[in-house]
């Protein structure tokens, strides 16, 4: 009698999660930005011998200054930049649509190309999403806004968010479920700090490169370069358009020392760096991030390609721990002993959900 009630929770599940996932997309980037902080409340811990209350305040109010500094910089300095650069790409997208031309090959398609920041605007086309997740600059700040007010209240007390959700399930199983929880939190921290040092180092690399060679706009590829990192596997391909785009007018030896650069750099990242700052943190396969960014890119824009792997690492946690473990019992030796809990500090978990669920009644 129960299945159908059974089956009826699990459609109203999800269907609330497909009609509610942009929401749902931006909660789980307000729970990134509070891990960042965590991270930073944590770390600052080791240095000053104060309450974690004046330690997340000091992180919030450092913060919060190197943000206005930054953006009053870019609104004195980035505007004449990033017109010349558009201008820049715009003239050479011109040029390689009309050489593609005489060869009967259509860059852009039948209806050709109205201008390039249309398309730069517009990067959920890559993968022909459904809808768009962000639709304008007033939805951007909005969302922006929203995030930054979650990581701040989720930032100040994660125990206490965390304790509130446990709330939900029966107490037999809230000690797993806090160990799993746990887990996830750990792996967003060490995945936010590892990416920054990931993005900062490419930045840096690359930016110098650019100025070496002259590059027009050198920081402001150096910077998109290093943001698009945070996007694994498929970013550094995107970032190497703009960057082609702005080398062209130097010549083809030129462009393609920068291009060769440019790659051996980004090779280096991925398979020497990324290994040792990450440390097993993300311990994802490839094809599945990648497969999760097209997928999430093509129904949710840029949202779901900027959250994609963070997301499939939470995921991982969560089939791992709670359905491979705990319901079909497939664990370790070592993890059924509690030896991955001592290792983290946390006190042994005897048992599993359905043990404990099972003893409950």
């Amino acid at each position: 009698m129960a299945l159908p009630f059974i089956v009826l929770a699990v459609a109203s599940g999800l269907a609330l999660v497909w009609y509610g996932a942009l929401s749902l997309l931006l909660l789980f980037a307000g729970i990134l930005f509070a891990a960042l902080l965590d991270a930073c409340t944590r770390g600052l811990g080791r240095v000053l011998p104060l309450s974690r209350r004046a330690r997340f305040g000091i992180v919030v109010s450092l913060l919060a200054s190197v943000t206005v500094v930054t953006i009053g910089w870019a609104l004195a300095r980035l505007p004449d930049q990033v017109r010349a650069l558009l201008a820049i790409m715009d003239t050479q997208l011109s040029i390689l649509e009309r050489e593609l031309g005489s060869f009967g090959i259509e860059l852009f398609g039948p209806e050709g190309r109205q201008n390039l920041s249309q398309f730069l605007a517009d990067p959920g086309r890559l993968f022909g999403h459904v809808h768009y997740a962000v639709t304008g600059a007033y939805v951007v700040m909005m969302d922006t806004v929203v995030i930054v007010c979650l990581g701040l209240f989720f930032g100040a007390s994660p125990a206490a968010y965390r304790d509130g959700a446990l709330a939900f399930f029966p107490p037999a199983v809230r000690p797993r479920i806090r160990t799993v929880m746990d887990e996830m939190g750990r792996m967003m921290r060490n995945w936010l700090l590892g990416q920054l040092l990931r993005s900062a180092i490419v930045a840096i690399l690359l930016g110098a490169t650019f100025h070496a060679f002259d590059v027009p706009g050198a920081s402001l590829l150096g910077l998109q370069a290093g943001i698009a990192n945070f996007v694994p596997y498929l970013g550094p391909l995107l970032a190497a358009f703009p960057v082609a785009l702005a080398a062209m007018p130097l010549g083809l030896p030129t462009l393609a020392w920068i291009m060769i650069i440019y790659f051996i750099i980004q090779t280096i990242e991925g398979f020497v760096l990324a290994p040792l700052i990450q440390k097993g943190a993300v311990d994802v396969a490839p094809a599945w991030t990648l497969f999760a960014i097209v997928i999430l890119g093509a129904f949710f824009g840029g949202m779901g390609i900027a959250l994609a792997a963070p997301l499939v690492a939470v995921a991982r946690i969560v089939v791992l721990r709670l359905y491979v473990e705990d319901w079909l019992h497939d664990r370790p030796a070592a993890s059924a002993a509690g030896t991955n809990s001592v290792d983290q500090g946390l006190p042994p978990v005897a048992g599993t959900i359905s043990d404990r669920m099972r003893s409950s009644t």
